[in-house]
């Protein structure tokens, strides 16, 4: 059997490493998984992205195949992904939750989509890609639109769709250099107000002041937030744990925010924002 399941790509309102609570938006940068199963036995990767990536693979495909269908089925994996890897716009939440909607499709066709999104915040967490496991993370890459959540619990909150006529503005730093994500619980007061406005739907302010929070930890230039909200940026914040940047605004406001991440070494990204939910079907 072969199947091949798609989702997309998210950048963050609110970052849940502090309080264990988060908030995300989906973009259409995409991500797509081709499973195929023959009878035999092991795991095989089509495409290695990178030692971590194949490692999560792994943990992902044995969580969510059942024990006694791994030791009968061979299954080969191509993941083809859009999503810029290590940035924070989500690329392993996209990569583990793909693999798991890939999966429950050919060996737990009754799973819900909750079960899915499980699977794979647990395979992220035993992979130590992800220190709270990043259910809002999942979410956002599988719903789209926004959507709020209490990952110590994997609970959705809220989950509503995004507006059409926006669009983020990603910067890409030419340096992966991140501060120490450990830190933002120094400040887990101030993420738990942001989450509380997300959670009334006031994504914007909740997104601004993620931003200057997790700018102010992680190094990255708060001045450069408050350049793209006088650029006409509705919303603008580090996404993840960085260090890309995202900038999210109505169609008409991009060249201006382009402009103010143009004089940064770097490059850019303009992704629409994505209210799709994930796909799955057999090939």
């Amino acid at each position: 059997m072969k199947v091949k399941a798609s989702m997309h790509g998210a950048v963050s309102i609110v970052n849940a490493i502090a309080t264990g609570k988060g908030a995300t938006l989906g973009i259409s940068l995409g991500i797509e998984a081709t499973v195929e199963t023959q009878p035999g036995k092991g795991i095989i990767f089509e495409n290695k992205e990178s030692n971590l990536s194949s490692r999560l693979i792994r943990n992902v495909v044995e969580t969510s195949v059942p024990k006694s269908e791994l030791e009968k089925n061979k299954i080969t994996i191509f993941v083809k992904s859009e999503i810029p890897s290590g940035y924070g716009l989500k690329s392993s939440s996209a990569i583990s939750s793909v693999i798991s909607l890939a999966c429950a499709k050919i060996f737990r066709p009754k799973a819900s989509d909750l079960d899915i999104l499980r699977d794979g915040v647990h395979a992220s967490i035993k992979s130590k890609v992800s220190i709270t496991g990043a259910f809002d993370d999942a979410c956002a890459c599988y719903f789209g639109g926004f959507v709020v959540t209490d990952n110590s619990g994997i609970k959705i909150i809220k989950s509503e769709k995004a507006p059409e006529d926006l669009t983020a503005v990603i910067f890409i730093p030419a340096s992966r250099r991140r501060g120490n994500v450990k830190k933002l619980k120094t400040l887990n007061g101030v993420f738990s107000q942001a989450w509380d406005l997300a959670n009334k739907s006031d994504y914007w302010n909740a997104m601004i002041l993620n931003g200057l929070a997790t700018s102010a930890i992680l190094g990255s230039e708060p001045k450069i937030l408050t350049d793209l909200l006088d650029s006409g940026a509705l919303g603008a914040s580090v996404s993840g744990n960085g260090p890309s940047i995202a900038a999210v605004a109505k169609n008409d406001k991009i060249s201006g925010i382009k402009k103010v991440f143009s004089s940064l070494e770097g490059s850019i990204i303009v992704s629409p924002i994505n209210n799709k939910k994930a796909e799955v079907h057999e090939v």
